[in-house]
């Protein structure tokens, strides 16, 4: 994808834009208390940083099916404002999202859902994507190639000119769905190209033009 060349780029939220970690295992404890339940553990507190909150809840409590629906009724009525402050963007993001902008169009795809607003406003993301998209835009979450149709076709863009960006196996399970380029962040999904942090992504875009198609 060349500079200018109207390609198409596509980010991730949770681990490419920021390191929400806490902030995502200090909700999800705030919604199991307020249920009555135990925190997570070490494994829920994985899963708390990856599902969107359909997922997790269906998972949490998958023993006890009855108690789904209360559970999602729970965590989409809670506020995640107090939470952003456990938000920390990763290195010279505003920097590396300016100049994304600046060269090529660009996007978001996350599996967050009710808590967009609250973050794209807060971070004053706006300017920075020509749309955000969640899972209350889409039938499915990821690993699910919903999203990342959705902004193609919104866009008007072809396939082969955009590029997801993440750092999960369902990211790049998601990108391969939709047949299109994926860039990996970080060390905990695997991938032929990828890079340490965001602000190394201008360096490696003008290539990616010519790497293969991922697998259909």
């Amino acid at each position: 994808m060349k500079p200018s060349s109207g390609g198409l780029v596509i980010l991730d939220c949770d681990g490419v834009l920021f390191d929400s970690f806490e902030a995502n295992v200090a909700f999800y404890d705030a919604v199991l208390a307020r249920l009555g339940e135990p925190l997570l553990d070490e494994e829920g507190r994985h899963h708390a940083h990856r599902m969107a909150t359909p997922q997790i809840m269906e998972w949490l409590f998958a023993d006890r099916p009855d108690r789904i629906v209360e559970a999602k009724e729970v965590a989409y009525a809670t506020d995640y404002t107090p939470f952003l402050s456990k938000l920390t963007p990763v290195p010279e993001l505003f920097e590396t999202l300016g100049w994304l902008r600046a060269h090529y169009r660009t996007a978001m795809a996350t599996n967050r859902g009710a808590t967009i607003p609250e973050l794209v406003s807060h971070f004053e993301l706006g300017p920075h994507f020509e749309m955000v998209v969640g899972i209350r835009d889409v039938p499915r979450p990821k690993p699910a190639p919903d999203m990342l149709v959705h902004c193609l076709e919104t866009l008007g863009v072809h396939v082969d000119d955009a590029v997801y960006v993440g750092d999960s196996p369902g990211d790049r399970a998601a990108a391969r769905a939709a047949g299109m380029r994926f860039v990996a962040v970080g060390d905990s999904v695997d991938h032929p190209t990828r890079i340490t942090e965001l602000r190394e992504l201008p360096e490696i875009l003008p290539g990616l033009r010519e790497g293969p198609l991922p697998s259909r």
